[in-house]
């Protein structure tokens, strides 16, 4: 049978980007289509944009405590339309460096939305094209509830591109991007309410840093609401909006931003006319090599519902490369020890287990923590506190989770999963010197479990 490409890739996101430049650089006749932006959800609306915003909303602890070392510094004055217009422009560039990538493996690239004809047949822009293997990289999108008024409501898709910063912010949602755009607004000079509605927000995490979170953004004032949630909202003759919560209570707000979770992006993809299978929550299944129910269609990313994280759908889309092209250098990808961070002020670094996972799963732990203000504050008035905390197996003194809320605690966090990755033990952790004097190195010098 006679193919087009060896691999068409349908999604140019991070996922399908790497599959693709690394197939054509085994060999491989790459094909890649792309409806939307280069370098999908991250590099324009997601991690890469996020950050600078983050970056921009945590000047104003800066501000504040500069005054501590002996700087005057006028009343700041923030231009949202400024940081906005920059950040456009690096995104753009990103947007470059990408089609660049792309040209430069020899992957062909279609700019249009593609969709399957048969399990070996892409079409686009009125074009068909046969391929031997098709991967599917399409991503998430965000989900807003089916509620009165949900035509009012914005994403983290359309944050990112507001005219102006609103003067009153209600953000939706308990993940790490409802608490990272509270953190963002509150930061940037907003007045921000977190609606969310269970008892406490980043289901998932370590309670410890669950709780330590909820401490610190209350001390800076964010208006933090829990077991709230929003069932209708209207628009009023101001042009204001009025979300009615279940409890009866009324909220203004100039903004409404919905955080609630995504739903994987196989609209119009054409599955039906292939053997692909989606799950009870609609992410494509596959096996543990990435292969759908087609046996020649392959997925990655968020489009499956694993962990939804940039650098795993790199590597998800690196294995799938080597398995088709260099089967030789294929291992399968674990999905244990991945280490994240959300990007709150302050900040959230996690790897491993949490206390109540290790618990669950049967180990007897010691835990050691410590809650400390940084060297950074001690010239200033600011009380924030970090938190760092191992988990520890007491049988066999692996270390089996490290967590950090505290500036820059993703930085600090990546070495550490390193060593975890590695198999260190406590005793590792205390045979290692401290770099002096640094927040990072607490993780080397706790020495007393908080649990005995």
């Amino acid at each position: 049978m006679s193919f087009d490409f060896d691999l068409f890739v349908i999604g140019a996101g991070s996922g399908g980007v790497r599959a693709a430049r690394f197939a054509a650089g085994f060999g491989a006749r790459v094909a890649v289509a792309e409806s939307r932006y280069l370098g999908g959800t991250c590099v324009n609306v997601g991690c890469v944009p996020k950050k600078l915003l983050v970056y921009g909303a945590h000047f104003n602890d800066d501000f504040e405590q500069a005054s501590g070392f002996g700087w005057t510094v006028e009343q700041p004055k923030f231009d949202w339309a400024t940081l906005i217009a920059n950040k456009n422009r690096e995104i753009h560039r990103l947007n470059d460096i990408y089609r660049q990538l792309l040209a430069n493996s020899g992957a062909t690239l279609f700019e249009g939305h593609a969709r399957l004809c048969d399990a070996h047949t892409v079409e686009i822009s009125g074009q068909r094209f046969r391929a031997a293997n098709i991967l599917l990289a399409t991503g998430g999108w965000p989900q807003v509830p089916d509620i009165p008024g949900k035509e009012l409501v914005i994403t983290s898709n359309e944050a990112f591109f507001l005219k102006a910063l609103p003067r009153r912010v209600l953000v939706v949602g308990g993940g790490y991007i409802a608490v990272e755009f509270a953190s963002i607004f509150h930061g940037l000079g907003a007045q921000t309410t977190l609606l969310y509605r269970r008892e406490l927000f980043l289901r998932g995490f370590d309670r410890s840093v669950r709780e330590h979170l909820r401490e610190e953004l209350l001390k800076k004032g964010l208006d933090l609401q829990f077991n709230a949630d929003i069932t209708r909202l209207d628009k009023q003759a101001d042009g204001s909006l009025a979300a009615t919560l279940k409890d009866g209570r009324v909220l203004e707000a100039d903004c409404v931003l919905y955080a609630i979770g995504r739903h994987p992006m196989t609209d119009d993809l054409g599955l039906k006319n292939t053997a692909v299978e989606l799950d009870q929550h609609g992410f494509i299944k596959v096996d543990d090599e990435y292969r759908t129910t087609e046996p020649s269609i392959w997925a990655i990313g968020d489009v499956i519902g694993h962990v939804q994280l940039t650098p795993v759908a790199l590597a998800e889309g690196m294995a799938v490369a080597r398995r088709l092209f260099r089967p030789e250098e294929y291992r399968p990808l674990d999905y244990k020890l991945i280490p994240t961070t959300v990007f709150s002020l302050p900040n959230i670094g996690t790897v491993g287990l949490t206390e109540e996972e290790a618990l669950g799963a049967g180990h007897k732990i010691k835990v050691f923590n410590s809650r400390f203000r940084p060297m950074k504050l001690s010239l200033t008035a600011s009380q924030e506190k970090t938190l760092m905390k191992l988990v520890v197996d007491a049988d066999t003194d692996k270390v089996l989770g490290c967590h950090m809320v505290g500036p820059d605690a993703g930085e600090i966090l990546q070495g550490i999963a390193v060593a975890l990755k590695a198999g260190a033990t406590k005793a590792i952790f205390d045979d290692t010197i401290g770099i002096h004097p640094t927040a990072a190195e607490e993780f080397v010098t706790m020495r007393t479990p908080v649990n005995e």
